[in-house]
């Protein structure tokens, strides 16, 4: 009987060690650091670049600023991304606008332009449009000088400086006098809408750079300063 009773133990011993070991081996199938209790973390997810808006680098125009030729300038409508544009007005003064098509814009300020197309979109197209126009880049505007400067030629307005220039610092970019420069007889040629020209005698020896108290020189204007006479 004690045999039998012995027999019995052992036959039972290896599933004993079994359920004794078992756990030790669950446990080594577990991350170091992680609970079995705790679900694991989602993998991070980057994220997605984004999308740069619609927004161009737009210049300072100044107050009542008239378009013309050439100028560049971007036109938003509110809400459609499809209609946003930016051009250069054509040398009639025309800007291609998506569904309206070429757009007389020259001689407006941004504002009347912005208004334009509002009523434009608004007849056909869209309900309460809301348009917004920017000037990106002013068109080439140039002048001349002439006479006794030590660099006569074709000369571009600043950037800074649309609408004109003092007539000093006009004479300055055109290296200034000449020897036998006569500052008192300068000679501005200015063309007038009617389509004639305007004809300006101006004693430049009167004014003092960046006293604000001199002439104005405009697009297209022909400066011509005269010779001493001695």
């Amino acid at each position: 009987m004690n045999r039998l009773r012995t027999e019995a133990r052992w036959r039972w011993l290896p599933v004993a060690l079994a359920f004794y070991l078992l756990p030790d081996f669950l446990l080594a199938q577990i991350a170091p650091g992680t609970s079995a209790s705790q679900p694991a973390e989602p993998a991070s997810i980057l994220p997605s670049p984004a999308v740069s808006a619609f927004t161009p680098n737009s210049v300072s125009a100044p107050p009542g600023y008239i378009l013309s030729a050439n100028d560049q300038v971007a036109v938003e409508v509110f809400g459609e991304d499809d209609l946003r544009t930016n051009g250069r007005l054509n040398p009639e003064g025309n800007l291609s606008v998506p569904l309206l098509g070429s757009i007389h814009l020259a001689g407006l300020t941004l504002t009347q332009a912005a208004s334009k197309l509002t009523e434009l979109y608004g007849r056909d197209y869209l309900v309460n449009p809301k348009v917004n126009v920017m000037l990106l880049g002013y068109a080439k505007r140039r002048f001349s000088m002439l006479g006794q400067v030590n660099r006569p030629g074709s000369y571009e307005m600043p950037e800074s400086s649309p609408g004109g220039i003092d007539l000093l610092e006009a004479i300055a970019m055109a290296g200034g006098y000449t020897r036998i420069a006569a500052p008192e007889r300068v000679t501005v040629r200015r063309h007038t809408a009617a389509g004639g020209d305007q004809i300006f005698k101006v004693n430049a020896k009167r004014f003092t750079k960046g006293s604000g108290g001199g002439f104005h020189v405009e697009p297209g204007d022909t400066i011509t300063v005269g010779e001493s006479i001695f």
